[in-house]
């Protein structure tokens, strides 16, 4: 699972910043349009659940 986490993880990131790259309105670190805020909430659980992954894992 954390490998396929983390896939899934940077295929966000990767998604999220193309759009943002392309979009008028949404910044690098900023989502400005519906679509754009869609990407950036999933790109953000994602990343909450990977480095909660990395936490639990240097704590065990």
């Amino acid at each position: 699972m954390p490998a396929d986490l983390y896939t899934r993880y940077m295929d966000a990131l990767s998604v999220w910043t193309d759009h943002a790259a392309d979009c008028g309105t949404c910044t690098p670190t900023q989502p400005g349009c519906p679509q754009g805020t869609a990407l950036w909430e999933r790109f953000s659980r994602l990343q909450d659940a990977y480095l909660t992954h990395l936490r639990t894992k240097g704590a065990s």
